[in-house]
């Protein structure tokens, strides 16, 4: 099976969560956590910089690591690194995305998320 190594940016602010939602693919117009693919000789955090940048047009502080979901999807298995964040700079354009939302924590459940990104809801409710 094929394997995706995936950064994702848990943007927080107070009791807030940002969250995305696709704009193209398999997964269209399901929720997600911004992010997207580690590159060769890229770091983690190196990746999710340069991910926010380009479908978000922002810049981040990463705050610190929050977790890692393994997820096998049908077609590949999915290892995402998520990390705390903070946005420090830019202003939002959605390039890659077709809405996005500050959500409070306690209404999560109420969008369509990605199956991998529904692992990181316990975790959120923990900090």
């Amino acid at each position: 099976m094929k394997h995706i190594e995936v950064v994702a940016a848990i943007l927080k602010d107070k009791n807030s969560v940002f969250a995305t939602k696709r704009g193209y693919g398999e997964f269209i117009n399901m929720w997600e956590f911004p992010g997207g693919k580690v590159e060769l000789g890229e770091t983690r955090e190196e990746a999710l910089h340069r991910e926010i940048k380009e479908e978000l047009e922002l810049d981040i502080f990463i705050d610190q690591f929050l977790i890692t979901v393994q997820y096998d999807y049908p077609n590949f298995h999915l290892t995402m690194h998520c990390f705390l964040c903070s946005i420090v700079g830019g202003t939002l354009k959605l390039v890659e995305h077709n809405d996005a939302i500050w959500l409070p924590l306690n209404q999560l459940e109420s969008l369509d998320w990605l199956p991998a990104d529904l692992q990181i809801l316990d975790t959120l409710r923990l900090i």
